[in-house]
């Protein structure tokens, strides 16, 4: 039975070692204000590059860039993904390193996690929890791709949005936000940031394709399934077509019911999304509807949506 000398000794080590990550992640980590707005939290990617959460940056002029020296510095916006809820911040300092990631595939549920932010005012915050949740890909209500479930069992502090999750030998396994998904605290994986921070550093944007098309699910009658070998039991009614569209230029016509896409069933809009990634831009697939009982197939080569103005 452990003395309570060895019990504090024990507590004394786990508060040195947890202040010490804090410390060492701090130096990573930014508060990002635009003028008129609170201050969010960012984490240097790389040389010259800060990753924040997009929902909180309401402005894109005026950005400043708070470091650990107490510095601050001009943030010029390289380029926000709402669908992923990630913005890229460009900054102009020598003082700032990228901190050790980690692989979130190694996270196990209850592994003792901090979230590491920071407050224009405040400084330096930290709030202590453990992974509560973890899953497989998913995409947000927006059709953002993210490559892994992370769910926090913690609260973040005011202006901790866009900070960092980091293990017990100071790691950091992502970007931390509330912005997509209500009452649960999430960390978009280092996988996912780094694949948003490069398409973002070379276009300014995430490109989404898209067919130019209105859609709902609807039931499949078993007599048709059974009459076309129809896998699915549900497909994409076509209910609006957008004039000069890829599904107009394509032929498709309202009223037609999708039920594949490149030889795969959709039975839902989710099931579509996966054929709209930004690699889908300008390629051509074929899609197969039924039209008036029968069986057509239409090559659609694939847009790109309309980025919507600030």
């Amino acid at each position: 039975m452990e003395s309570v000398s060895e019990t504090k000794t024990a507590l004394q080590s786990l508060s040195q070692d947890l202040s010490s990550v804090v410390e060492r992640t701090g130096a990573a980590v930014v508060a990002v204000t635009a003028q008129g707005h609170l201050s969010s939290s960012g984490v240097c990617w790389r040389d010259d590059v800060i990753v924040t959460a997009a929902h909180t940056l309401r402005q894109t002029e005026s950005i400043s860039v708070i470091l650990s020296s107490g510095e601050t510095v001009a943030g010029t916006l390289a380029g926000t993904d709402p669908t992923t809820d990630l913005a890229v911040l460009k900054i102009n300092s020598a003082k700032l390193t990228a901190p050790p990631f980690g692989d979130t595939s190694q996270l196990k549920v209850g592994d003792v996690v901090l979230a590491v932010g920071r407050g224009a005012r405040r400084g330096l915050n930290a709030t202590m929890g453990i992974v509560g949740v973890l899953s497989g890909a998913w995409r947000t209500w927006r059709g953002g791709l993210i490559d892994q479930f992370i769910g926090l069992d913690l609260v973040l502090h005011a202006g901790a949005v866009g900070g960092a999750l980091v293990d017990a030998h100071g790691r950091v396994f992502g970007i931390n936000t509330s912005g997509l998904s209500r009452g649960v605290e999430l960390t978009i994986p280092v996988s996912t940031v780094d694949r948003v921070v490069q398409r973002l550093l070379e276009k300014g944007h995430i490109g989404r394709g898209y067919l130019g098309l209105g859609m709902y699910a609807i039931p499949l009658p078993q007599e048709l399934k059974s009459a076309l070998n129809l896998s699915a039991d549900s497909g994409l009614i076509v209910v609006s077509v957008e004039p000069q569209g890829p599904g107009s230029k394509a032929g498709v016509l309202l009223g037609d019911v999708i039920v594949a896409v490149d030889r795969k069933a959709v039975g839902n809009v989710r099931d579509l999304q996966a054929f709209l990634e930004p690699e889908s831009v300008g390629k051509s697939v074929p899609v197969s509807l039924v039209r008036s009982g029968k069986l057509l197939v239409v090559d659609i080569s694939i847009g790109e949506r309309r980025r919507r103005s600030n």
